[in-house]
C-alpha cells in the first residue's frame, strides 16, 4: 500500500465509475467531433470556392471518415472491456475488480482520454484550416498523435483479454482501420498543402512589368542565400559525419573474454599480386 503512487488512492466505487464516464466522455467528445466537422464543411461551401473549397473538402471529407473509424473502435472497446470484466471478476463486484487491477484501470482511462482529446484537437486543427488561420502540419501531428493513442488503448485492452476473444480481434481490426484512415488525413493534408502553395505562390496574374522584376530579383536574392545554406549544412553533415567515425573507432577496444577479432586488413604495399586469370 506504501509503494502505491498517490493518484492511485481512491475509491473503489470512484475507481469504477471514472472508467464508465471516461467511456462516456470520449464517445460525447467524438460525436461532437462529427457534428462540428458537419459544420465546417457547410461553412466551407459556402464562403469558398474553386481550389480552396475542393481542398478543404478533401481534408474534411478524410477527418469525417477517421472520426467514424475512432467512434467504432470505442464501441468495440468499450465491449472488449465489459467481457474482461465479467469473465475476470469472479464473484466480486466490478467496482471490486478495477480496484484490484488498478494499474490496468488507470492504463484504461489513460488511453481512453488520449483518444477523445487527439479527436478534439483533430477538429480544432481542422477548423483553424479551414479558416486560414491555422497551419497544415497541426492536423498532421494530431493524426499521427490519434493513431499513437489507439495504440495505447488497444495495448491496454490486450492485456487483461483472452487471445481468443472475438471482441479483440474487432478491436484490433478497429485499430487498424483507425490508422488507415489517419494516413488518409495526413494524406489528404500533404496533397492539399501542395495544391494551395502552388496556387498561391505561382499566380503572377495582374502584375505589372516593374513588379515582375521586383519578383525576380527577390527570387534570385533567395535562391543564392538557400544555395549559401545547403553549402553549409552539406559541410556541416560532413564535420559531423568525420566526428561520427573518430569516435565509433575509439570505442572499439579489445574484448575481455577473449574472442578472437578480424585481422587488419595488410597494407597496400605488402599486397600480393593477383593471379593472372586463366582463359576459358
Amino acid at each position: 500500500q506504501e509503494l502505491r503512487p498517490k493518484s492511485l488512492d481512491i475509491k473503489q466505487e470512484e475507481l469504477g465509475d471514472m472508467v464508465e464516464k471516461e467511456m462516456a466522455s470520449t464517445s460525447e467528445a467524438i460525436e461532437d467531433a462529427v457534428r462540428r466537422i458537419e459544420e465546417m464543411m457547410s461553412q466551407a461551401r459556402n464562403e469558398s470556392s474553386g481550389v480552396k473549397l475542393e481542398v478543404n473538402e478533401r481534408i474534411l471529407n478524410s477527418c469525417t471518415d477517421l472520426m467514424k473509424a475512432i467512434r467504432l473502435l470505442v464501441t468495440t472497446s468499450t465491449n472488449l472491456q465489459k467481457e474482461i470484466v465479467e469473465s475476470g471478476r469472479g464473484a466480486a463486484t466490478t467496482q471490486e475488480f478495477y480496484a484490484k487491477n488498478s494499474r490496468w484501470t488507470e492504463g484504461l482511462i489513460s488511453a481512453s482520454k488520449a483518444v477523445g482529446w487527439g479527436a478534439t484537437q483533430l477538429v480544432e486543427s481542422a477548423d483553424r484550416v479551414v479558416l486560414h488561420t491555422g497551419k497544415y502540419e497541426e492536423l498532421i501531428v494530431c493524426s499521427h498523435e490519434i493513431a499513437a493513442s489507439t495504440a495505447q488503448l488497444v495495448a491496454a485492452s490486450k492485456v487483461k483479454a483472452e487471445k481468443s476473444s472475438r471482441n479483440l480481434a474487432r478491436l484490433q481490426e478497429c485499430s487498424r482501420n483507425v490508422n488507415e484512415m489517419a494516413a488518409n488525413v495526413v494524406a489528404s493534408t500533404k496533397s492539399g498543402q501542395e495544391q494551395i502553395e502552388e496556387k498561391d505562390t505561382m499566380d503572377f496574374s495582374g502584375m505589372s512589368l516593374i513588379k515582375l522584376k521586383k519578383e525576380e530579383m527577390e527570387t534570385q536574392v533567395k535562391v543564392l542565400e538557400l544555395e549559401k545554406q545547403l553549402e553549409g549544412e552539406r559541410v556541416r553533415l560532413g564535420e559531423l559525419r568525420k566526428q561520427h567515425y573518430v569516435l565509433a573507432g575509439g570505442c572499439e577496444e579489445a574484448p575481455e573474454d577473449g574472442e578472437a577479432r578480424p585481422a587488419p586488413a595488410p597494407r597496400r604495399g605488402i599486397l600480393k599480386k593477383p593471379p593472372i586469370a586463366q582463359k576459358p
